[in-house]
């Protein structure tokens, strides 16, 4: 993992000939000190190549210093791009490589990150390349067709694939799609071998697997030893039921999340564990402040506020699209009192816990302007009546005028319809006036045997407007008269009310920070809580760590798992490290336990025809496998248990392992038997039959089973 300093030598400062990338100014070169030697080794520079979508990261960059390609697989990564900032500030890239069709996040961090001052040393170059160039299809072409020193020439194709996806997880799709990007973008800088020939290309010694240094690396191989989440099948298929092991899905914690973030993070600390003495501790003071008796009923209630945490980013961003819904305002307004509540809660907790004196600084007054804004202006009775927004009364008082006017227009409509009923055809029984938004005022009357052709419709002092389900529709003196006076009301109702949305958009978003950060440290406790539920219900001790010991002491330590699934479960201690040793080489019969204990549980004794497992670590290598053991619990045939335990003793004594007579003879014969039913099938009559052909295809391959 490389952890460089960025420069500004060496690269040219735009794309190569016919390039079609755009990038931010590039800072002024910083010129080198006096007296400096002309053939002076120039500093090593990373450039990175960088893609975000939906909430996940994948990167990879080039170092010139090992002239490797790093890469990082795909990694959950917020709006606010903290990992990818952890990433910026770890190895200092010269350049920094993205799609021109970006995220509106990622192409807002990356212009304050070209905006810095031309004197901060951190400051790359920030290029865009066509969004083509970063295609799923052609990036993994891009990479199976580079020429590569590492990869000797004599390996076909096929092999190159097989070789290059041991090294590169191509079901990463964004890393997969930046290591395109990122070989596209080193093809025309030709960094390194500007002034070489065109035909030399970028050195590519190697592909390394990049972490941060606070973080742990695990592989997916990794997972599937310690089945963290999802079920496989057990190599043992003597296994009870299916033959599943159970994923272990964070066995217990996982459905103890109150919010859907809470589930993000414990999944996320999981696949990227860290190694930072000062976080797991600062985890850990949490769960234990919440494992005392005392606490448990506070725990209770911030578990229950913890449930009416919402998804806020993807409110926030429909209200910048203006796509709110009324439900966005239910559960924004239910989240913001919730975290206010989080907070007031945090404030009577020890300060000396960094979660409680986070929440209790951060949740900041904002939070209640926005709970009491939302308060005070949405009608969320009428808004879920209206299905659209609607505010409450009192706000605007034009809004009030409107809608008493709109409340009051049926009886003032009655008495407008019997006013227009005097002045028809006595043959017109009734009629009524109605509004219908963007149309206006209408008089309604039904129509009549006679009115047969369109021209029948025709009424003098009314303009026909439509025909709908047996009644005419026309305007009259009167209705135009209500079109001028009261306009129309419903269209100018909603025209203003959604302008007060778009102001309360603005009041909220204008604070979406502190909301950011709510769903941040909200999640963060919402795990470290089902964490300490977890370990109040199955007994579970906190671990010490110690910046000295180099290695892991566990004393009866036990599987959560298979604690829970074990009709008996017999803990087991574990030492590695320092005089004990860094590696532990684990030997015993099938069942008895192996994995199990590499996991967090192999000593075994026969009695008479039975085998017993203590399921507890010694000391010494195993004397047998005791597969026949095993074999008899998963109910195999005992002829074939018998020939088993016979062929191991010949194994162990040396001597040569021989067929047995009986199966060969019953092979003989059942060989045999097929020989004979096909030369009861020849029909010598048929004409088309050739002997010859029968006895070399038939008869001579089965003479050898045969004799």
């Amino acid at each position: 993992m490389a952890s460089v300093g960025a420069t500004a030598g060496g690269t040219p400062q735009g794309p190569g000939a016919g390039a079609a990338a755009a990038s931010f100014p590039s800072p002024a070169p910083v010129p080198g000190p006096a007296g400096a030697e002309d053939d002076a080794e120039e500093p090593a520079e990373t450039h990175l190549c960088v893609l975000w979508s939906a909430g996940c990261l994948g990167l990879a960059y080039y170092d010139t210093g090992d002239s490797a390609v790093h890469f990082m697989p795909d990694a959950p990564d917020r709006e606010s791009l903290q990992l990818l900032q952890r990433v910026l500030d770890e190895i200092s890239p010269r350049s920094v490589v993205t799609s021109a069709k970006q995220d509106e996040n990622m192409t807002r961090f990356l212009g304050k990150l070209a905006s810095q001052e031309h004197g901060e040393p951190k400051r790359p170059e920030i290029i865009f390349l066509p969004s083509v160039d970063f295609g799923l299809e052609i990036s993994k072409q891009r990479l199976l067709s580079g020429n590569y020193s590492f990869i000797p020439d004599s390996m076909t194709t096929t092999e190159k694939i097989l070789f290059l996806s041991s090294i590169i997880p191509f079901d990463c799709l964004l890393m997969v799609r930046a290591l395109g990007g990122l070989l596209k973008f080193l093809g025309r800088r030709r960094i390194g071998v500007e002034l070489e020939d065109y035909n030399v290309s970028v050195p590519i010694l190697g592909f390394k697997k990049f972490v941060l240094t606070h973080l742990v690396s695990i592989d997916q191989d990794t997972y599937s030893v310690l089945q963290i989440f999802k079920s496989e099948s057990h190599p043992s298929v003597y296994k009870v039921a299916s033959g599943l092991k159970e994923g272990l899905s964070l066995f217990g914690i996982l459905n103890r999340c109150r919010c859907k973030w809470g589930e993000k993070l414990l999944r996320l600390w999981f696949t990227r564990p860290t190694h930072d003495l000062g976080e797991l501790n600062s985890r850990l003071d949490v769960i234990q402040f919440f494992l005392l008796p005392q606490n448990l009923d506070m725990a209770q209630m911030l578990h229950r506020l913890l449930g009416h945490i919402k998804n806020v980013p993807l409110i926030l961003k429909r209200m910048k699209l203006s796509h709110t819904k009324v439900s966005d305002w239910q559960v924004l307004y239910k989240t913001v009192y919730s975290a206010l509540g989080l907070r007031d809660a945090c404030r009577s907790l020890p300060q000396s816990i960094q979660l409680f004196r986070d929440i209790a600084q951060e949740f900041s007054d904002d939070l209640h302007h926005i709970a009491s804004l939302i308060g005070k202006v949405v009608d969320f009775e009428g808004s879920l009546a209206a299905n659209r927004f609607t505010v409450l009364p009192n706000i605007d008082p034009e809004i009030d005028e409107k809608k008493r006017r709109l409340a009051g227009l049926p009886s003032f409509l009655t008495e407008v319809a019997r006013k227009e009923l005097e002045n028809l055809d006595c043959r017109i029984p009734s009629c009524s006036v109605i509004y219908i938004p963007l149309i206006g005022f209408l008089l309604s009357i039904p129509r009549l045997p006679s009115m047969v052709a369109a021209s029948d419709f025709e009424i003098e002092g009314l303009d026909f407007m439509f025909l709908s389900e047996e009644k005419l529709h026309y305007r009259s003196a009167r209705t135009k008269e209500l079109d001028a006076l009261l306009g129309d009301l419903h269209c100018d109702i909603r025209d203003q009310e959604t302008l007060l949305m778009y102001q309360l958009q603005c009041q909220v978003l204008a604070r979406a920070a502190v909301l950011t950060r709510v769903l941040d440290l909200a999640s963060r406790l919402d795990v470290l809580l089902a964490l300490a539920s977890a370990a109040r219900d199955y007994g579970y001790a906190r671990p010490r760590y110690s910046p000295r010991l180099f290695g892991v002491r566990i004393q009866n330590g036990r599987h959560p798992l298979m604690e829970l699934c074990a009709r008996t479960f017999v803990p087991n201690s574990a030492e590695c490290g320092g005089d004990k040793g860094r590696v532990r080489v684990i030997t015993g019969p099938n069942s008895s336990g192996k994995s199990i204990y590499l996991k967090q549980t192999m000593e075994t004794c026969e009695d008479g025809n039975d085998l017993v497992f203590f399921y507890r670590v010694c000391e010494g290598v195993a004397n047998a496998s005791h597969a026949s053991h095993t074999a008899a619990q998963a109910r195999l045939p005992d002829k074939l248990i018998a020939r088993g335990k016979e062929v191991s003793d010949l194994i162990r004594s040396g001597k040569p392992i021989e067929p047995l007579k009986e199966l060969l003879k019953e092979k003989q014969m059942e060989n045999c038997q097929t020989l004979v039913d096909k030369f009861l099938k020849l029909d010598l009559e048929d004409p088309n039959l050739d002997l010859d052909i029968f006895m070399r295809q038939e008869v001579l391959p089965a003479a050898a089973t045969i004799l």
